[in-house]
């Protein structure tokens, strides 16, 4: 038990903004290629990729070593939906482009929204 809680502690971030469910965020993850698409390398390559999204739900409070939220974005006019472990090490950054006004704890219902009524009220 103690090794989990070290292990715990050693991966928190402390540099987290205030994530609340219905922020616009941008999610830097870090991505390994594997070693045949690394071009003849003989180390793993390592890149950077940005997803930006609609947080609609937030599992346990962020401070938590296993908290989760799930970021939904829509491209090409198709939903998609990922969750992301907060205090990953694979997670680079998180950035809150915009804030909004929800009264739900959990924004599934914007699975069902297109369009001008999948907006969010912003907050200032």
């Amino acid at each position: 038990m103690q090794l989990l809680e070290n292990h715990e502690i050693f991966y928190k971030k402390k540099d987290l903004p205030d994530l609340c469910v219905g922020d616009t965020a941008i999610v830097t993850i870090y991505l390994e290629l594997p070693k045949e698409q690394a071009e003849g390398e003989k180390k793993e390559k390592e890149r950077t990729q940005a997803y930006e999204g609609v947080i609609i739900s937030k599992h346990r409070n962020t401070k938590e070593p296993n908290a989760t939220i799930t970021v939904r974005k829509v491209s090409q006019e198709v939903g998609i939906e990922k969750v992301f472990l907060v205090n990953s090490p694979w997670i680079k950054d998180i950035k809150i482009i915009s804030r909004a006004r929800v009264r739900r704890a959990k924004l599934y219902y914007l699975r069902e929204r297109t369009g001008k009524s999948a907006r969010l009220k912003r907050r200032f």
